[in-house]
């Protein structure tokens, strides 16, 4: 009995950790976008020198680790450590409609992105 305790007490501690873990890499990217929005927002007009740059540098980094948050949450939901494991459906088989309809969402994003970079283009 007593080596049944002191399996679940190292359990509880150990997922304890991994949780804290997970908890302080959450909470710095959070702090880490927050002070990237006001930098963003304290850094004026786009149109001084170098502020097009800082703030798509800004921008990136706050999608980095917006992503690097997501990520952590869809991991920590499909392999939790020490404990149940989600396992997610096997993808279904490729077909011809499928490749088909790829094909058009990657053609009407191409055609998306080069509508928006010809009114830039336009715009400045």
């Amino acid at each position: 009995m007593n080596s049944e305790d002191a399996d679940r007490r190292e359990f509880l501690r150990v997922r304890r950790k991994v949780l804290d873990l997970y908890d302080a890499v959450t909470y710095l990217m959070l702090i880490g976008i927050a002070v990237l929005v006001v930098y963003c927002i304290e850094l004026g007009p786009l149109t001084s020198p170098g502020a097009q740059q800082s703030f798509g540098y800004a921008l990136a980094l706050m999608f980095l680790m917006a992503a690097l948050i997501i990520h952590l949450v869809d991991r920590t939901y499909r392999v939790w450590p020490l404990g149940r494991r989600i396992v997610p459906r096997a993808p279904g088989p490729v077909t011809l409609a499928g490749q088909v309809r790829f094909f058009q969402v990657l053609v009407v994003v191409i055609a998306a992105a080069a509508l928006a970079y010809i009114i830039g283009g336009l715009l400045t």
